[in-house]
Formats: structure tokens, C-alpha cells, sequence
């Protein structure tokens, strides 16, 4: 069963910031894959890497156990499949937030520019952390989709809304409304 997050709601209400987009200069960036050892067919267009595998674009940062590249549809088109225990994303977004996520398997999706978690996946913003089987996070539209699994406590997803956030929202929200005079009556 899906149960779609809808951080642009939360984050009007909470004052987060949940869905600031990534760092757009890191998509006209470079790809780099760094590993010690890899394996290429060109014949099918695909590249295996193993062993202390990295990828980097720009601000946007991959580790993983393996990482399988599939570039079937041509450059720009790439699919990035990392797997680990866990693997990890890291990126710092326009306004200098960084986000940090983990799961069993991430699936970076180019030209979609979509990072997609399974397996105990988490994904973490300033204060704010989504757990759940499945995470998806589209940069382009600034949405995100969580799922649970089976076995994540009844297929629930979790979302943990730290104090420190709520405070700083509540005493913004204070700081917005009119002192009350006395003397005026």
C-alpha cells in the first residue's frame, strides 16, 4: 500500500525544508566512478565496479560495496544501481542544506534526476528523517514517496519531526504576530 508523503505540505506547516531542491549545478557536472576494480561490456553497455566504489557529481556524493552502471540508452541516460551495507548518498542542496539518505540498494536515475532507496532506506534533512522499505525522491518536481515494507513494522513509513525544528518554527511564528498594547484601549 502506497502512503505518499507530501513534504510541500508539511513543510508550510512545520517550516521545514524538506523539499529544497538539490544543488543544480551538480547536474551539468561530471559523473566519476572511482572503485578498485571494475568490469566493462561494451558489447552490452554496461560497467560493474566493486570494492570501495564512489561516484561523484558535483555536491552529490555514492558509496557502496558494487556499483552497476547501465547505459543502454546512451549517454545522459545513465542508471547508477549502488548496493552496500548499507550505501550512502550524500548531497548539499541550493540554500546549503546537506541530505544525507542510506539503504540496501540506490538507484540514481540521470536523466530523471531521481534517487530511489530500498531496503532499510533513510533519508535525512536538517531535522527531519523519513524511514521507510522504499524512498523515492524526484530533484526535478521536489517530490518525494515513501513505503514500507512487510517487514518495517506492518508496511508503515516513519517520519521523525525532531523539537528543535517545531521550535524554531513556533518562536518564527511569535515573532510574527503583533504585540498587544495595553495603552491602546
Amino acid at each position: 500500500m502506497y502512503k505518499p508523503f507530501i513534504p510541500l505540505a508539511i513543510s508550510l506547516l512545520l517550516g521545514l525544508s524538506f523539499m529544497t531542491q538539490a544543488d543544480t549545478s551538480d547536474f551539468t557536472k561530471p559523473i566519476t566512478v572511482d572503485s578498485k576494480s571494475q568490469f566493462v561490456d561494451g558489447k552490452n553497455k554496461t560497467s560493474l565496479f566493486k570494492d570501495d566504489v564512489r561516484i561523484t557529481q558535483g555536491s552529490l556524493v555514492i558509496d557502496a560495496d558494487e556499483v552497476e552502471v547501465i547505459a543502454t540508452d546512451g549517454e545522459g541516460r545513465e542508471i547508477f544501481v549502488a548496493r552496500g551495507n548499507p550505501a550512502s548518498y550524500a548531497q548539499t542542496l541550493d540554500d546549503g542544506t546537506p541530505v544525507q539518505a542510506k539503504a540496501n540498494e540506490i538507484r540514481y536515475e540521470v536523466s530523471k534526476r531521481t534517487i530511489s532507496l530500498t531496503g532499510n532506506a533513510e533519508l535525512q534533512q536538517d531535522t527531519s528523517m523519513v524511514k521507510g522499505d522504499s524512498i523515492t525522491y524526484d530533484m526535478a518536481t521536489e517530490q518525494l514517496l515513501a513505503t514500507g515494507g512487510e517487514g518495517d513494522g506492518e508496511g508503515r513509513v516513519t517520519t521523525v519531526f525532531r523539537p528543535d525544528a517545531i521550535k524554531e518554527f513556533t518562536e518564527e511564528d511569535n515573532n510574527d504576530q503583533p504585540e498587544n498594547d495595553e495603552d491602546e484601549q
